[in-house]
């Protein structure tokens, strides 16, 4: 027993002596390796991803992966737009978009009637401008829009003209799209056809921008928009059920002069 444990003790005594010799690269290495990286990433972002004009009074620092957008843009588009060039540089790890919005300051509800205008005209030549029922909210510069859109197109769309206004400082995007489904189209023609077919609502889509609004989900349908009386309000009501496949209609139109009801 005394030979065994003489074996041991020097094979032990070499295993504890070369465990410290396996040591990763030391630190200050790793540090200059991240440095250089940074620096890299720095540079393709500022020759590559903002290497337009818009960009003009952008800068960008780097640090661990990170980016860090500063200066100031005349729309938020171009400060989502910035965003998104910057992601996709390569070894970026995140954006950090701390970007102003400048441009002139705008009251909230100067601003939100220019939004809503902008975008009730916006779809118009496309044919969808009555199934489009988007509203629009400004508090301190920030739009959020909501409502219900025909198709991913419209919201795009919808969400575009806001970000392109200025004075607009950010866009929250609450926007449903109605989704697709055959019965619902043909429904939502049937819809329009018996509302605007009727000797005292077609005058309704004489202005694409005042439209009476359809919504249609799974065969549930939604009237949005202003009427001038409690008797187009009760008509459009009762055309939009007389269609066929049409399980319920919810009658949201206000009724010009009248508080809306919450």
């Amino acid at each position: 027993m005394k030979i065994v444990r003489r074996t041991l003790i020097p094979a032990l005594a070499a295993v504890l002596f070369v465990i410290p010799q396996t040591v990763v690269a030391p630190h200050s290495a790793v540090v200059a390796a991240q440095d250089a990286q940074d620096t890299q990433i720095q540079a393709d972002v500022m020759n590559k991803a903002l290497n337009k004009s818009k960009f003009k009074d952008v800068k960008a620092t780097v640090q661990n992966g990170i980016v860090t957008l500063t200066g100031s843009v005349d729309v938020y588009d171009t400060k989502a737009d910035a965003d998104k060039r910057a992601h996709r540089i390569k070894n970026v790890k995140g954006v950090e978009n701390e970007i102003e919005v400048a441009g002139p300051e705008i009251p909230d509800n100067v601003l939100q009637d220019k939004l809503i205008k902008a975008i009730s005209y916006d779809r118009v030549g496309y044919g969808t401008t009555a199934f489009n029922a988007i509203g629009v909210n400004v508090q301190n510069g920030v739009v959020t829009l909501s409502g219900t859109a025909y198709g991913p197109v419209d919201a795009d769309s919808a969400v575009a003209v806001a970000a392109n206004t200025k004075g607009v400082k950010d866009v929250v995007n609450d926007i449903q799209v109605d989704p697709v489904s055959p019965m619902d189209d043909r429904i939502r023609l049937a819809v329009f056809r018996s509302v605007y077919g009727f000797p005292s609502l077609n005058k309704y889509a004489i202005d694409p921008a005042k439209p009476i609004r359809i919504s249609v989900q799974n065969g549930n349908v939604t009237l949005y928009g202003v009427v001038d009386s409690q008797s187009d309000k009760d008509a459009a009501g009762i055309r939009a059920n007389s269609v066929p496949g049409v399980f319920h209609v919810t009658n949201n139109l206000v009724v010009a002069g009248q508080p809306e009801k919450k």
